[in-house]
């Protein structure tokens, strides 16, 4: 983000409208570009895919709180079977966006001397804090994208919760062939098989000796 243009950033909001204003909401319905770095070659979001945005803006004394529903496109392999995975990924964030000290020493002030509703965010509002940027004017809300988004992917995803994978021996689909086996013979056997067949080729050596007698 561009501290002295944050207006130029295509994930800045503007909220200067609801910034000032204790009490009022600013909704948002809107697609954003997908910031960089949201997962790897498992799982992610392409950079720059639509991430969907609903939800709103609420002022209070202290500052901006956002909640809203978040959608993306995900692309991903399954960890068991590799077939190749695609879905609409949607989560529910909440958000703090504290005004900077100055303003938000303004506004408490005016509250108390208006007699206003002096609503206040406590820690249990929200855990992720964003800056507002351009002197309380913008919101940019591309590291809450990136993180709330990083966070709710899956280590490990699945294209079912039962998937069988592939068979460790030839790669064949499990989840195609489910009565797929191989015949796989017991090493701990194989020294007695083995002594087994030496005896026997000795016991056939020792008759046709007595034969030949």
């Amino acid at each position: 983000m561009n501290d002295n243009h944050p207006e130029s950033s295509p994930w800045a909001i503007p909220v200067a409208q609801v910034a000032t204003r204790p009490g009022q909401s600013k909704a948002i319905d809107h697609d954003f570009p997908a910031p960089d770095g949201i997962g790897d070659e498992v799982i992610g979001i392409r950079e720059g895919a639509d991430v969907h945005v609903d939800g709103s803006f609420d002022s209070i004394v202290d500052g901006l709180i956002f909640n809203g529903a978040v959608t993306a496109p995900v692309t991903a392999e399954c960890s068991r079977c590799l077939k190749p995975l695609s879905a609409r990924h949607t989560i529910h964030v909440t958000a703090f966006f504290p005004y900077a000290p100055d303003a938000h020493e303004q506004r408490r002030g005016k509250g108390r001397n208006d007699e206003e509703v002096d609503i206040i965010a406590g820690e249990e509002e929200s855990d992720d804090f964003y800056p507002l940027a351009g002197n309380n004017t913008f919101a940019d809300i591309e590291a809450l994208l990136r993180d709330n988004l990083v966070e709710s992917l899956p280590l490990k995803p699945l294209c079912r919760p039962d998937c069988k994978g592939l068979c460790p021996q030839c790669g064949i689909d499990l989840n195609e062939e489910p009565d797929h086996r191989h015949e796989v013979a017991d090493i701990r056997w194989s020294a007695l098989e083995g002594l087994k067949a030496k005896l026997e080729a000795e016991q056939g050596g020792d008759a046709d000796g007595h034969d030949a007698e």
